[in-house]
């Protein structure tokens, strides 16, 4: 049976959801995409509340250059933070969905759940009333995390997995943590990717121009949510470190959320106001020109799942430094295209930085390996999956 009305479930509708979607819409009529939204983030708005400002609508969802034939619906739902959780909150999501669904007589052919929770439980929800095929990816903290925090949650998570025709994930770490379920749904490791026609080679000295950064010091750029989980403190000090050798960065953090007050204040503490600078959060059409000003790319992360922007640094040929955590080690495979230490160690983060810089990096070979995780590579193997599920 053709499928040519696809459903998305998704957290949002950003970065690498967004740039999939985009791509798979070409092979289909009509892809709707539904967003849960809590109508409480907006008291940001008027109350000292900054973590609530990346979850207010208007931050979940880039519209820019959509195609026709995708449609955003936000899905507002009231709930106190610890009602997430809740399986009546699973509930309430689905039964708003399938709502909307009937109200406006849209058509379904098959479904694709990002993230197990809550996406995944209204998708197997959604797949039992309308009974055509679901697909789950479980991205990072929703599988290597939450069905390990109890046997609710075990239950639960694996639960889903199982009603799911096809699952995908985005790294063999994060395989190995559904092996460790009650899992026997077939399972895809198809990494997150980036789109060519952004994330290419550029001109250091022009991004740099672009963005008004100087041009005469070395130059780090890190991109990812302000969170104390992507271990920016543990860069702070190693940028720290780096000074104290009489090495002059300008580095340069993208990104917002509740660890940048903290960070901030880390910064000052440490002198380092010159050195480390916290832009915020820029659009995506932005990024490669951060990326393609910096010498090195740096991610400090505690955990992980397969990060965009490693993928995206690699298309703009720039070397990555990471750390061994999630499926990071699966990319940066060889120190052609970067370099990787033990998460939380500022010591060997500031030893890997000082390697990166004073080493004279082959571009061709960096750029050449990207190209296996262009979108529109990995989008082909996704549609694969799609006509093999289900009827």
């Amino acid at each position: 049976m053709a499928k040519n009305h696809l459903i998305v479930l998704s957290d949002h509708y950003l970065t690498f959801v967004k740039d999939q979607i985009e791509i798979l819409s070409e092979s289909f009529e009509a892809i709707h995409v539904f967003i849960p939204y809590n109508p409480l983030t907006e008291l940001s708005r008027i109350l000292p509340l900054r973590y609530l400002k990346q979850y207010r609508e208007k931050n979940l969802v880039d519209s820019t250059d959509i195609p026709l034939n995708i449609h955003l619906h936000t899905i507002p739902l009231i709930y106190p933070p610890v009602v997430f959780q809740s399986t009546s909150f699973g509930d309430r999501y689905f039964h708003e969905i399938e709502a909307f669904i009937g109200r406006n007589d849209i058509c379904v052919d098959l479904i694709h759940a990002h993230f197990t929770w809550p996406n995944g439980y209204a998708g197997a929800r959604l797949k039992e009333r309308l009974a055509v095929p679901l697909i789950i990816t479980a991205h990072g903290y929703d599988i290597y995390d939450l069905p390990f925090r109890s046997k609710q949650w075990n239950q639960r998570i694996t639960e889903i997995l199982n009603t799911a025709d096809h699952i995908i994930t985005v790294s063999g770490k994060n395989q190995a943590c559904i092996q460790n379920l009650h899992v026997h749904t077939s399972v895809s490791v198809i990494p997150n990717g980036f789109r060519r026609d952004l994330f290419f080679p550029r001109s250091a000295l022009d991004c740099r121009k672009h963005l008004g950064l100087p041009d005469k010091n070395k130059c780090l750029v890190s991109i990812g949510n302000i969170v104390k989980e992507k271990g920016y403190s543990y860069f702070v000090d190693a940028v720290a470190d780096l000074e104290k050798k009489d090495f002059r960065l300008r580095c340069y953090l993208i990104g917002r959320g509740p660890f940048a007050r903290t960070l901030s204040r880390q910064i000052k503490r440490l002198g380092l106001e010159e050195s480390i600078t916290l832009i915020g959060g820029r659009p995506h059409h932005e990024i490669p020109l951060w990326i393609g000003a910096c010498d090195a790319f740096v991610l400090p992360s505690l955990m992980e799942g397969n990060p965009t922007v490693m993928f995206e640094c690699l298309g703009c040929g720039r070397p990555f430094i990471g750390t061994r955590v999630g499926g990071i080690p699966e990319v940066i495979s060889s120190t052609k295209y970067g370099l990787l230490v033990d998460p939380g160690n500022p010591l060997g983060l500031s030893n890997a930085i000082q390697c990166a810089l004073e080493k004279t990096w082959d571009q061709e070979p960096i750029v050449a390996y990207s190209e296996q995780f262009t979108w529109k590579r990995l989008c082909e193997k996704i549609n694969a999956i799609y006509q093999s599920a289900g009827p």
